[in-house]
């Protein structure tokens, strides 16, 4: 064999390697840690998390380029089972519209368990899209032996092309998942810039950061059908040597009197510690200095109405 040489030879070590790209779902019940995932894979925060279930009402990108691939992962809306107003009708509407138009599916489950809820998501997966069995929350299993025949067991339940027992709040688990990944997305051209990490604007993370604080903050009290609208969001050059400034202004929606007395809280500490767990993260994330305002205006019924769903920025 002749053993290339001159330019012939510089050419053959200067041929890129192909670069590869596709779209990855990330499914599953609600409060699996979908969210938090997102989150690790992305680097940084795009998603709200929150202990209470169905944090997550978008459906969310994020983007990560490692080396020659770039991964593009959407985050849904945790399926609802339970309650079918217009609200969760939306939230499934966009779970399904996600699911079959991927190269590869997330299927999130928390480690050795299994429900009703996480059998009705598994029964929208389409079967000519390899999926993974992400089960996460592994560092909250006792007795780790008993993993295996959970395993066994969701095999016999569908045919996921891997496992992937993980945490994703451990960043050795979360590296070796792009590693599985990589080899189910198609060679071809990158979807987006190297440096894009969302397809969401602003404003939007905006008002997910102000309902993330607003959950957290009142913990199970309020009903997870309270919602934020983004009323103004302006920006302003800052001054040399300054950062820039974004002036926000934003009305948390609920449903009762008693909801909006709770927000607000004994002498509005609660609206005031919410504005300023907001402004605080916004500032970290935006790269900015943040002024935001906050009302609570009552809406009983929003979440039943398709007309003020889809107003309220719900498709």
């Amino acid at each position: 064999m002749e053993v290339p040489s001159g330019q012939a030879a510089d050419r053959l070590v200067q041929t890129p390697l192909p670069q590869r790209c596709g779209l990855i779902a990330i499914v599953g019940k609600p409060n699996v840690g979908k969210s938090t995932l997102l989150n690790a894979l992305v680097g940084q925060k795009i998603s709200i998390t929150s202990r209470k279930a169905q944090t997550t009402r978008h459906r969310i990108t994020g983007m990560r380029s490692l080396g020659t691939t770039q991964f593009v992962f959407v985050d849904t809306p945790g399926f609802q089972t339970r309650h079918g107003n217009a609200l969760n009708r939306s939230l499934n509407k966009a779970v399904l519209g996600v699911i079959n138009e991927v190269d590869l599916v997330l299927f999130v489950a928390e480690a050795g368990r299994f429900n009703q809820a996480d059998a009705k998501v598994l029964s929208l997966l389409n079967k000519s899209v390899p999926a993974l069995l992400v089960a996460n929350k592994l560092d909250q299993v006792a007795q780790r032996a008993a993993i295996a025949p959970w395993l066994q067991e969701m095999q016999q339940r569908h045919a996921f092309a891997e496992f992937v027992p993980m945490s994703a709040k451990n960043a050795k688990d979360v590296s070796r998942l792009f590693g599985i990944c990589e080899k189910y997305l198609p060679e071809q051209a990158w979807m987006y810039a190297q440096d894009e990490l969302t397809d969401r604007g602003e404003k939007f993370l905006a008002s997910e950061m102000v309902r993330e604080k607003l959950f957290r903050l009142t913990g199970d009290e309020l009903p997870y059908t309270s919602t934020v609208v983004i009323d103004k969001f302006e920006e302003e050059a800052g001054r040399k040597g300054q950062k820039r400034l974004l002036k926000i202004a934003a009305t948390i929606v609920v449903e009762r009197d008693g909801h909006k007395a709770m927000v607000i809280g004994d002498k509005g500490e609660r609206i005031k510690r919410i504005g300023t767990e907001t402004r605080v993260e916004l500032e970290r994330l935006m790269d900015a200095k943040v002024f935001i305002e906050l009302w609570v205006k009552v809406r009983s019924g929003w979440a039943d109405d398709e007309a003020r769903v889809r107003s309220f920025g719900y498709d």
